[in-house]
């Protein structure tokens, strides 16, 4: 992790908890929704950490026109064989960004639903497996910004981290300055180095799996999500699909950290990111400038922790 962090840090400043939070997910088998204002290296982080893991990266803008054809490949007739052959789109492949998600349709942002959730495509009712490992990271710029379509909230439920890119500190926007006066060209990564593969990755998976779960551990984890149904600040609360997420990353941070067991610490760590984008304020609680952060800070606050 320090050397993958060491290398990722040559070309971007900062932002050690979201390279943590895609190496989290990763070891899951999860996908990752970045939110940031424009301009805070969103795509060049995840393209980065494609370099540094040797894994097959493409990207995708996501426009109004995009169609799901334009995402998951699609029947072309071919003249000279007479017959139709399928010509894969660039969803296969191991990285995936899908930037600015939220300013697409929501016909072509749901074409991603099958190949997050099954990792294949179908294509004329003939599925197509997606090579492995396979992780989409999708860029959203806030709501609030003009041109942006909300994601509907099965494919909210998709993914596994939300994680906000917030803007980097005065010191380290100045290292960014210092950086490109020296001449530094975000596309090129050639100095970038790999330090891991996909039989490194697989093996950091497996040993995930080992980590062992307490059923005092379990127990709490299902506490905090329902204690997310019955806040009266939220109209949707987290769902048992969100509370087997929270276990597996915290989990995999429990691995991360040298452990083979989790705690309710590491549960508490991974809250956030993990149930923050499955969980919807109520309008009320919204308009007295409630946030869904400051509500799940309240819950983990409240809900008691075992011994």
């Amino acid at each position: 992790m320090t050397a993958l962090r060491s290398e990722v840090a040559k070309a971007v400043v900062g932002q050690d908890a979201v390279v943590t939070g895609l190496v989290i997910a990763l070891l899951c088998r999860g996908h990752v929704l970045l939110e940031g204002v424009p301009g805070t290296a969103k795509t060049l982080l995840v393209r980065t950490l494609a370099q540094t893991l040797h894994l097959d990266f493409k990207r995708v803008q996501f426009t109004p026109d995009l169609m799901p054809g334009d995402v998951t490949g699609s029947l072309i007739y071919d003249n000279r064989t007479a017959e139709f052959e399928f010509r894969e789109g660039p969803v296969f492949t191991n990285l995936l960004l899908a930037d600015e998600i939220n300013r697409t349709p929501p016909k072509t942002q749901a074409s991603l639903l099958e190949a997050m959730e099954e990792r294949q495509v179908s294509v004329e009712g003939v599925p197509r497996p997606l090579p492995a490992p396979f992780m989409v990271c999708a860029t959203q710029n806030p709501i609030e910004y003009e041109g942006t379509y909300p994601l509907p909230e099965a494919q909210l439920d998709r993914f596994l981290l939300k994680l906000t890119v917030p803007v980097p500190s005065r010191d380290e926007e100045i290292a960014v300055l210092q950086r490109h006066a020296e001449g530094f060209d975000p596309r090129d990564l050639s100095k970038v180095n790999a330090v891991a593969g996909a039989v490194e990755l697989e093996a950091g998976q497996a040993g995930v799996r080992t980590v062992h779960v307490d059923p005092k551990v379990s127990g709490y984890v299902v506490d905090l999500c329902r204690a997310t149904r019955q806040s009266p600040s939220l109209q949707l609360g987290v769902s048992p699909r969100g509370a087997t997420a929270l276990l597996a990353t915290a989990r995999a941070w429990a691995w991360l950290s040298g452990r083979d067991y989790v705690t309710p610490d590491d549960a508490k760590a991974l809250a956030r990111p993990t149930l923050r984008h499955r969980v919807q304020l109520r309008p009320e609680a919204e308009l007295e400038g409630a946030t869904t952060d400051g509500v799940l800070e309240g819950i983990l606050n409240t809900v008691l922790v075992p011994r």
